[in-house]
């Protein structure tokens, strides 16, 4: 613990370092121009191609839509804006003062097909790796097509994305997506071998947020849906009961124009919906529907303040509180399995970037978050598990769980000539205490349902001892890169991360990595883009609080092998184990991910753009569980003790992956988006505590992962009918996973009974593709006029001059004519998913003792419809 308050008073002295030494270096006496491009609603538009008169400076817009000049000379100079998708536009007589100066510009969508391109040359665009040609964007108008409810909104993200995607909201991780309607845009980045990445992932997605406007604004809607319009689903005996309630309510606007914004916003869901039961029981088989109640409240707020003309700060607070009862039951699990949680989290974030001196951009992160999580169970009474035939008796868990994390990461842009170089860092810090008991009453396994009506388990288990726990966790990376345009049509990147964490003997995890983009022809429409790189991955905490826990000491497993029943101690022919626990290998290493990649991005006419990629990753030394004492011939290794699983870095895994990507785009008119994934998928586990069928034929286990799915197909089409009236649609389409089978008996005696049929390997059989098609409809209109102040009424110049010497700024607002001047707008929605009610199959039983053996038994929810309204101010 003092380790922990040392380390917690280190993070604040660097955070106080970080924030003042950013504003003070930026402080200088030369005329700098910082110019915002932004739409007509007042969102910032990123990577915008802004050039100055005069000197000829061109430069790219920050993802807030900003290009900072520094040390120009007083006097009027020219400006030259464009970006992809808008109109461009020329400012002239821009009055630049000594001291600090603001201009912000307004573009209008563009209304002729062809967009004209200002600035950067079209083959350095295709081949920056910070630029637009290494991501896919959806903007606002897109993103407002999506599904409103935040779960579906969520989905539909990750769908698009596809498997192991990374998210950040304004470059944090974790926390709840914002409401969509804040959102600015999304970027889909396939830039994977940055050395500022952590994750190995093939896509990242960056979610950026709408920054302050100039007048207060807001908006309230609701969302409402029941089992009226709802199908049955495929596993119900007849259409069950459900409710989705949902609102949301957001307004922001100027603290002090110009310098401070705010934006406030809540919403939230009260629901229910209806599980499936469909279990085997001894007596008949039971098929019915269970309620699940869950409700959220989710609230943020957000300040942006100017800290100097080229630092812009934000602070943000967000708590997010859920609520779910009748957990964990479903499919065999009967209701009273059932038991609630009850999350509240807590998360305080700071960011600032800007320009320190005349060439540096610096952006620093702070994030601090609290969560509390407690378990209760509706009963606690003794398990009664008949494998893939019925659960019945209580869940037994009880437990409460605090995490406290917090993030420090900073980002260090230096540019030499032909070279962008990025210096940063990633401290994390964390602190768990948790009490959990779980299996305190036991749980009894039979292999079949005759084997229960002959009283006949096959192992009983009960966990023993106290559960309260506290330990911390501390992770650390840094990272230096190089991005060299070798050539205006070629860019070599080359860079190295290094990472550690405590709590792991394994400090020497370097990561080198290199990549390269390539315009082999002057017209600048094709890029060939290719890499390789090592990504090491934490060591979960969730793991080793596992091997805290259940060490043998504070917790440990009871385990009899064919006990009596109800009285697992009065089998005449049953064996009580000694105590079992779980441990760390001393020699365990940290898991990583060799990873290479090679792709082509071809332009095409009429604004279409192909894209298609290659990806092979190698796991090695990813974690998996075994039982270290499992029997020999009938003996165990260590008689004084049962099973002791012993985590290990010894598993491997193998991904093959091709994806193709198609965008169609016209602005104001319609987006199509079309992707394809072919993939292939080996490891040797299924987790760090999952256990081998046999623990001394690893090789054994090869096979494919529960995540493989080789075939995925995502469309996502959006259309503006007429002048009011929008549909989107989103099909996905995926080939079945794999799912085990096992024999459901304990063959070798290692009281686990995963073995499986002699001849079958691991994950070897396929269960159903699925497809889904989901749309929504709406419709908006806008009324009442705004007051004179917030008109943007034809291009009109507002100058305000300040003293040069106290910083004030100079501000220039220039609007384009045709801008939106209603005061109120009003949008009614209708929208639906799997449209065409589709039984998308899921639960396959791999059991052979099972009476549903090779059968599923559950499916993904029918057609559901759900109408609303949102109103903007």
């Amino acid at each position: 613990m003092e380790r922990g308050k040392f380390l917690f008073r280190c993070l604040s002295v660097a955070l106080v370092f970080a924030l003042t030494l950013n504003p003070v270096f930026a402080q200088n006496r030369n005329a700098n121009l910082r110019v915002t491009v932004v739409d007509q609603t007042g969102a910032a538009i990123p990577n915008a191609r802004v050039t100055i008169s005069k000197q000829e400076q061109a430069l790219t817009a920050s993802e807030r839509g900003e290009a900072n000049f520094m040390n120009l000379a007083p006097g009027k100079y020219q400006l030259q804006v464009s970006a992809d998708g808008f109109a461009p536009r020329t400012v002239k007589d821009v009055n630049v003062r000594a001291g600090a100066n603001s201009v912000e510009v307004k573009l209008d969508v563009a209304n002729v097909q062809e967009e004209v391109t200002v600035g950067q040359d079209k083959r350095e665009a295709g081949t920056d790796p910070r630029g637009n040609a290494f991501a896919t964007v959806l903007t606002a108008e897109q993103i407002a097509q999506l599904p409103d409810d935040p779960e579906e909104f969520e989905q539909a993200l990750r769908n698009l994305a596809g498997p192991g995607a990374t998210f950040k909201v304004n470059g944090f991780r974790g926390g709840k997506l914002p409401p969509k309607s804040q959102i600015r845009e999304i970027r889909f980045r396939t830039n994977a071998y940055a050395a500022e990445n952590h994750e190995s992932s093939f896509i990242s997605v960056d979610i950026l947020t709408k920054p302050g406007i100039e007048n207060w604004h807001g908006s309230f809607n609701f969302g409402f849906r029941d089992e009226s319009l709802n199908a049955r689903n495929a596993f119900a005996p007849k259409r069950a009961a459900e409710q989705n309630r949902r609102f949301g309510f957001e307004i922001g606007g100027p603290l002090w124009k110009k310098h401070t914004s705010m934006f406030l916003s809540a919403d939230g869901v009260n629901s229910y919906e209806s599980k499936t039961i469909l279990a085997a029981l001894p007596e008949n088989l039971f098929n019915d529907t269970v309620r699940t109640p869950w409700r959220t409240l989710n609230l943020n707020a957000r300040v942006e303040h100017l800290l100097t003309p080229t630092h812009t700060a934000r602070v943000e607070y967000q708590r997010n509180a859920t609520r779910r009862d009748n957990n964990g039951v479903g499919n065999y699990d009967l209701p009273e399995r059932g038991y609630t949680t009850d999350s509240a989290e807590h998360i305080l974030r700071f960011a600032d970037s800007g320009a320190i001196g005349k060439k540096l951009f610096n952006e620093v992160r702070f994030q601090y978050r609290q969560q509390g999580v407690g378990i209760d169970s509706l009963s606690n009474a003794t398990t009664i598990q008949v494998l893939n035939a019925f659960n019945r008796g209580g869940a037994q868990i009880a437990s409460s769980r605090r995490e406290r994390e917090i993030e420090l990461a900073d980002n260090l842009d230096l540019p030499f000539k032909k070279h962008s170089v990025r210096l940063g860092f990633q401290l994390e810090a964390s602190n768990y205490n948790s009490n959990e008991l779980r299996n305190q009453n036991g749980s009894f396994v039979f292999s079949s349902l005759d084997a229960f009506r002959a009283g006949r388990p096959t192992t009983y288990t009960r966990r023993n001892g106290a559960g309260k726990i506290e330990f911390d966790q501390n992770q650390f990376g840094w990272y230096a890169q190089d991005d060299w345009r070798a050539l205006k049509s070629l860019t070599l990147s080359f860079g190295a991360r290094h990472e550690t964490q405590t709590n792991l003997n394994d400090p020497n995890n370097l990561m080198p990595r290199a990549g390269f983009a390539w315009s082999p022809f002057k017209k600048g429409n094709t890029t060939i883009r290719g890499g390789a790189g090592i990504f090491y991955d934490w060591f979960a905490s969730d793991t080793y609080e596992q091997a805290l826990r259940v060490n043998g000491q504070r917790q440990s497993d009871l385990i009899i092998r064919n006990p009596g029943f109800p009285d697992p101690f009065s089998g005449g022919s049953s064996v009580t184990l000694p105590a079992s626990r779980i441990q760390i290998d001393p020699n365990l290493r940290m898991p990583y991910i060799a990873q290479m990649s090679f792709g082509v991005d071809q332009t095409l006419p009429s604004n279409i753009r192909l894209m298609s990629q290659y990806f092979y990753r190698r796991g090695i030394h990813q974690l998996r569980g075994r039982n270290i004492n499992a029997p020999i011939g009938g003996v165990r290794p260590d008689p004084a003790s049962g099973n002791i699983t012993q985590i290990e870095s010894s598993a491997n895994s193998f991904n093959h992956t091709w994806f193709v990507n198609l965008n169609w785009m016209k602005m104001g008119k319609f987006m199509l988006g079309a992707s394809y994934v072919l993939s292939k998928t080996t490891d040797e586990t299924d987790g760090a505590l999952s256990l081998p069928a046999d623990n001394f034929n690893l090789r054994g286990e090869r096979g494919p992962s529960l995540m493989d799915t080789r075939h995925r197909f995502n469309i996502l089409s959006t259309v503006r009918l007429t002048k009011s009236l929008s549909l989107s649609a989103i099909f996905n389409a995926s080939s079945a996973r794999p799912y085990n089978i096992t024999t459901g008996f304990d063959d070798n005696g290692d009281t686990i009974v995963n073995d499986r049929p002699p001849g079958v390997s691991r994950n070897s059989a396929r269960g159903a593709g699925q497809w889904d098609l989901s749309s929504r409809l709406s419709y908006g209109f806008s009324f009442g006029k705004k007051p004179e102040s917030q008109t943007a009424g034809g291009a009109r110049v507002r100058v305000i001059r300040g003293d040069s010497d106290s910083g004030s700024m100079l501000g220039m607002i220039g609007s384009m004519p045709g801008a939106d001047d209603k005061r109120f707008r009003a949008e009614f929605f209708l929208q639906a998913t799997n449209v065409l009610n589709h039984a998308n199959l899921t639960g396959f039983s791999g059991v052979q003792t099972s009476p549903f053996f090779g059968q599923a038994i559950a499916a993904l929810p029918g057609r559901r419809i759900e109408m609303g309204m949102r109103f903007s101010f």
